[in-house]
């Protein structure tokens, strides 16, 4: 969807779209807002119907833009490292900094810390490095959103797959991704007409009164994805069921969000670039509240003290997206790490730089919404069985 007033990337030259970053911002914005509602929702039914609405769509909303650039992605070298340092780094680093966190503010000395359980917000890090690592498997297929569908659907009535990895969430949440993978431009054109967004105010009017509806009727657990159906104490079968159900209800929501995000650039469109700094440090400051008491006045737990809350929240992941906060945090979000990586001299590098190198779009990517902006190219083994078969003809 590339706009005539869409800023370039100053680290790659290339062209960046207004909407997706205005989108990503939005979206990583509704993350927190969600965030600090969860300790509140408890003593407010509007503030819980609220909460149930957000996240019927704001994580699959970001997990759609996040397959959407991950399209080209595939096993070229670049790419891998630009998979690893923007995606696998981060999941190591803050998947070992949050449990030294609860130890030592919150108060727990013996938390244990592990690699292979996903704590609170790390899971998508780990979601998002298998999702594209899997990406070749699902753009072969030729029905890939059916069978994602029906992967997710089936994870929902196995237990047995326990917590390792947190892979319920990751095959559960896995249709939104690859639905990204599916989509392309004239699809996000589609939802930005005039009579989508005046269909999507009812719409999203008559979700709210649903939330409302459903709170004393339904296990909030639904909207997580991370447990299995018998997990929640129901029958197998309903665990399918609520996967397509809220599959559906998630894309309609979905498509009214992005039919009123901007296509324009506005004051929050740079932004747009920094969700993973945003997406990551947030979670101390949330956390930091729980642990120190910050949530417990009542004056929180109703409908005026959790607008303040979503303000305050807002704010906050607004300011851990600027670039003051993104240089400090540069060298544990996205670090370049070029010692750890082979280097195959100037002509496979400029390979990677044809076809692998992610630049400026792979890292928005790593943060849910970006993907591999590179350019096509031929990759060193092809070049060298061009030349081959040159020699041999000239034989």
């Amino acid at each position: 969807m590339p706009g005539p007033r869409a800023p370039r990337s100053p680290q790659s030259g290339k062209q960046r779209d207004a909407f997706f970053d205005n989108a990503k911002f939005l979206a990583i914005v509704l993350v927190a807002v969600g965030h600090v509602w969860d300790p509140l929702k408890g003593g407010s039914r509007t503030l819980e119907g609220a909460y149930n609405v957000v996240y019927a769509f704001h994580m699959p909303a970001f997990i759609v833009i996040s397959g959407y650039f991950s399209r080209s992605f595939d096993l070229r070298p670049g790419r891998l490292k630009r998979l690893v340092t923007g995606v696998a780094v981060p999941y190591v680093v803050f998947e070992t900094a949050y449990p030294v966190f609860k130890r030592v503010v919150g108060g727990d000395p013996g938390y244990d810390i592990t690699l292979l359980d996903p704590w609170y917000l790390t899971w998508f890090l780990c979601a998002l490095f298998l999702w594209r690592l899997t990406t070749p498997v699902w753009q072969a297929l030729r029905r890939p959103l059916p069978v994602a569908l029906g992967v997710a659907m089936a994870a929902s009535a196995s237990p047995e797959i326990g917590d390792d990895l947190d892979l319920q969430r990751v095959l559960q949440f896995l249709p939104y991704f690859v639905l990204g993978l599916c989509l392309r431009p004239a699809h996000f054109h589609l939802v930005r007409r005039r009579s989508v967004r005046i269909a999507s105010v009812p719409v999203l009017a008559g979700a709210l009164a649903v939330g409302w509806w459903a709170v004393p009727r339904m296990d909030t657990a639904w909207f997580y994805h991370r447990d299995a159906a018998q997990e929640l104490g129901v029958a197998w079968w309903v665990g399918p069921v609520m996967v397509a159900a809220m599959f559906g209800c998630s894309l309609v929501l979905t498509a009214c969000f992005f039919a009123w995000v901007p296509r324009r650039r506005t004051w929050f469109t740079a932004l747009g670039a920094g969700t993973l700094y945003g997406y990551l440090l947030h979670g101390f400051v949330v956390k930091a509240g729980v642990y120190l008491g910050w949530f417990d006045h009542a004056w929180l737990h109703r409908p005026l003290g959790g607008a303040v809350a979503a303000a305050l929240a807002a704010a906050g992941v607004t300011l851990l997206c600027t670039g003051p906060v993104r240089r400090v945090f540069r060298c544990v979000v996205e670090p370049r790490m070029d010692w750890a990586f082979r280097q195959d001299g100037p002509r496979a590098a400029q390979g990677d730089r044809a076809g692998g190198s992610g630049g400026s779009a792979e890292k928005s990517g790593s943060s849910g919404a970006g993907g591999d902006g590179g350019r096509s190219g031929t990759a060193p083994g092809e070049r060298r069985d061009d030349r081959v078969r040159r020699e041999t003809t000239r034989v």
